[in-house]
């Protein structure tokens, strides 16, 4: 029997009853603002840099590209040390790098490959952390409560996609892009602060070394096909969608003629949409599956990507990134869940890694490739091209079939997924 709409909103929410997933949540939600901030500034200042699509594409790619680079070891690493410390360390990491920006930028130092560079600095700190925070979440609230709180976190996430363009363009307004930099430094020490209080429940497996450690993860990825399902269902979606992220900026400055601040409100209206598909994902996920959901999601993404490419006025295009908020919302969730609920926990982090491996790998691989076209073809064609390839990725997906959406009440399912492949 499917929840109710009224009991399927209060059980979204329940994770928010623990202490310390808590704080961790109102933590890493103001962190998020801060680093949504860097990321229009750093986007808007690259259009007043240079005027090449590919260089504003590529400061996507910057960002993301370095978890291709070091996801999976640092899975790996994440299942094997103290993950306190090495939130501790990757948070301190990221932290000293914004703030260099800021002071570069605040001196008038900073050139469009330093800009990029910076950035990939920050991109391999944020690659360092994802693993070991997404692990971490299930040692913050009951197992049957899980698939609410990797919900919730996406929540925070997409709550600071609404608020921090918006903040970034007032401030941009009324300072530079160097302010925003550090405001992004400034933004990491609540989650310093609270990682430093938390005791994790859970021992490092140092017995393996961290070869022997990536080697079982991608075992048992090999040997899970829900798990190589959902890794190529969402690298085809991001790879094809990343043409949305990554033009943006562009439409926003020269087709649309836009101030920050106008850019802020256009990525403001993704996050919104995001956190208005979130509040509504607990009683969907009841109601229909896994492969509904993600349907319509993609549908709704291809949607607002063609009306980025063909709407010429600001409050359509708006309008559009509101329901593409939604879509990539609905989308990545499903998926989101779907990865993190099933790997043992004694190998998550690692599995994860894999699966933050693909996803960044393809955000900055499409990143790039459509700032390439766009730079051949026009941005409003390289759009099309990417609205087209999200609905062949979707008419392809017919033969990666998607395990149920994780709810309470199929808790038993997750458990017996937690419990298979242990010789890895």
């Amino acid at each position: 029997m499917a929840a109710s709409p009224a009991v399927g909103f209060k059980n979204a929410w329940r994770p928010l009853r623990h202490g310390l997933f808590r704080a961790i949540w109102i933590a890493a939600m103001a962190s998020n603002i801060g680093t949504w901030m860097h990321t229009m500034g750093a986007s808007w200042l690259m259009t007043t840099l240079v005027s090449s699509p590919l260089m504003v594409a590529l400061v996507q790619t910057a960002t993301t590209l370095p978890v291709f680079l070091v996801g999976l070891p640092s899975g790996a690493m994440a299942d094997l040390v103290d993950r306190r410390r090495m939130l501790l360390f990757t948070q301190s990491w990221m932290l000293l790098a914004a703030a260099a920006l800021g002071a570069l930028t605040l001196l008038g130092k900073t050139g469009p490959w330093t800009l990029l560079a910076v950035t990939f600095a920050l991109g391999l700190g944020s690659a360092m952390n994802g693993p070991a925070w997404a692990a971490a979440i299930p040692e913050l609230v009951p197992r049957e409560e899980m698939p609410a709180a990797v919900v919730l976190n996406s929540v925070q996430f997409n709550i600071a996609r609404a608020v921090g363009p918006a903040l970034a363009g007032i401030v941009l307004a009324a300072s530079s892009a160097g302010v925003l930099f550090v405001l992004n430094a400034l933004s990491f020490l609540g989650v310093i602060l609270v990682v430093w209080r938390w005791e994790p429940s859970s021992l490092p497996r140092g017995r393996e070394t961290i070869a022997a450690a990536m080697l079982s993860g991608l075992r048992y990825v090999h040997g899970s096909p829900t798990f190589l399902a959902v890794l190529l269902r969402s690298g085809i979606f991001v790879f094809a969608g990343s043409g949305l992220w990554a033009l943006l900026p562009v439409v926003a400055s020269r087709g649309l003629a836009v101030s920050a601040f106008g850019y802020g409100v256009l990525l403001g209206c993704l996050g919104a949409g995001a956190v208005t598909a979130a509040a509504l994902l607990a009683p969907l996920r009841a109601r229909y599956p896994a492969e509904t959901l993600v349907a319509a999601g993609n549908l709704l993404f291809a949607a607002a990507t063609l009306g980025l490419a063909l709407l010429g006025r600001v409050e359509f295009v708006a309008g559009a990134m509101l329901a593409g908020g939604v879509g990539w919302m609905t989308t990545m969730s499903t998926f989101n869940v779907t990865a993190q609920t099933p790997p043992p926990v004694w190998l998550r982090a690692r599995a994860l890694g894999v699966y933050l491996l693909v996803f960044q790998a393809a955000l900055a691989g499409g990143s790039a490739a459509w700032g390439a076209l766009a730079a051949r073809i026009g941005v409003r064609r390289a759009l099309l091209w990417s609205a087209a390839a999200l609905l062949a990725g979707l008419a392809g997906a017919g033969q990666m079939r998607l395990a149920p959406a994780f709810e309470g009440v199929q808790l038993d399912q997750v458990v017996a997924g937690e419990e298979e492949d242990r010789v890895y």
